[in-house]
């Protein structure tokens, strides 16, 4: 304990046990002062108004989005709707005309020369009182014997029922399948240059044993029928299978040979390569009696038709149809997106 008499004795406290003396008070540091106090709330207000503008850019950019989506639903709706209620060609189909319609391409089911297709634009054509007349124009290599066979039938059969004549006009190609329809015609035009003919019939596909064998792949075929493995490709020829095979295709050859002769009649000129799986230009075609003059569209319409106005019936591609084939399941994917995005807008 200090006395009285030391010096600064009387200005010292002393602390109580067990308690911290008080600290000295800190001298103002140099930096602090009014101007440090007030950058603090200035920062922090430049990062709200940030956060802000981000976030309004962000609403901004989705609505958009959402504006997009909604409106490439909107004109497929649209297209969709006015492709439905106005048929193409429908307005005017009254009036005399020629009725077109259009072969080109495989002839096969699931193709726009389909049976199906093709039987549907008959219909409605050989109906139509304006047509005076049906014209195929061909395009064509041919394809199936089926599908050619039906569309032939029902020429004859249209024909029969609403005595109206039928041309086929052919552009480059009227091959095997597609002269199995062009002979149902009452007259065939063709181009000089036109590739006709091709009256036969073929079977193909490939035989890979050879193949396996060096590659050291067993082929295991279980079947129930000893010839439900016919013709399979991984397996070695079978020569009963071979032969019944060529059996079916000349019984399918000697058919389309009937159906040649039927249509064309006295005018076809038999050679003995006629019915050989060759083909002709135009020109020649003319000649042997597989066609009857040189001429196209234009010239059938307006010369033997003598109706010049054209009239499509073939079954097209519509827009919405290409749209969809187009855009496929990114329209449908879009449309779903906005209307999620667009869900929480409406509770």
């Amino acid at each position: 304990m200090s006395t009285p008499d030391e010096p600064g004795s009387a200005n010292r406290v002393e602390p109580a046990f067990g308690q911290p003396a008080a600290a000295p008070a800190a001298a103002p540091s140099p930096s602090a002062g009014p101007s440090a106090a007030a950058a603090a709330p200035a920062w922090s207000a430049k990062l709200e108004q940030l956060a802000q503008d981000m976030l309004r850019e962000r609403r901004s950019e989705r609505r958009w989005r959402i504006f997009f989506r909604l409106s490439w639903l909107l004109l497929a709706l649209v297209v969709i709707t006015l492709t439905v209620s106005s048929p193409v060609g429908s307005s005017s189909k009254s009036a005399p005309h020629t009725a077109l319609i259009e072969v080109r391409g495989e002839i096969a089911a699931d193709t726009e020369a389909s049976a199906e297709n093709l039987v549907s634009a008959l219909k409605s054509a050989f109906e139509d009182h304006g047509a005076q007349a049906v014209v195929l124009r061909i395009n064509s290599p041919g394809g199936s014997p089926v599908q050619a066979g039906i569309v032939n039938d029902e020429i004859h059969r249209l024909k029969a029922l609403h005595n109206k004549p039928v041309y086929a006009v052919v552009e480059e190609m009227c091959a095997s399948g597609a002269y199995y329809i062009a002979v149902a015609a009452d007259e065939i035009y063709v181009d000089k240059a036109s590739l006709v003919g091709s009256i036969g019939v073929l079977m193909d596909g490939f035989g890979f044993t050879g193949t396996m064998e060096k590659l050291g792949v067993e082929r295991r075929l279980l079947t129930a029928g000893e010839n439900k493995g016919m013709l399979d490709p991984f397996s070695p020829q079978n020569e009963k299978h071979k032969a019944y095979a060529k059996a079916m295709i000349d019984q399918i050859h000697q058919q389309f040979i009937a159906v040649v002769k039927q249509g064309r009649g006295q005018r076809l000129k038999e050679t003995p390569e006629t019915f050989s799986g060759l083909f002709w230009n135009g020109e020649e075609a003319i000649k042997l009696g597989l066609a009857d003059k040189t001429g196209n569209l234009d010239f059938v319409a307006r010369e033997v038709v003598k109706a010049e106005d054209i009239i499509d019936y073939t079954p097209h591609e519509n827009v919405a149809e290409r749209l969809a084939k187009r855009f496929g399941a990114g329209v449908g994917t879009g449309a779903v997106r906005a209307l999620r995005e667009f869900a929480p807008q409406l509770r």
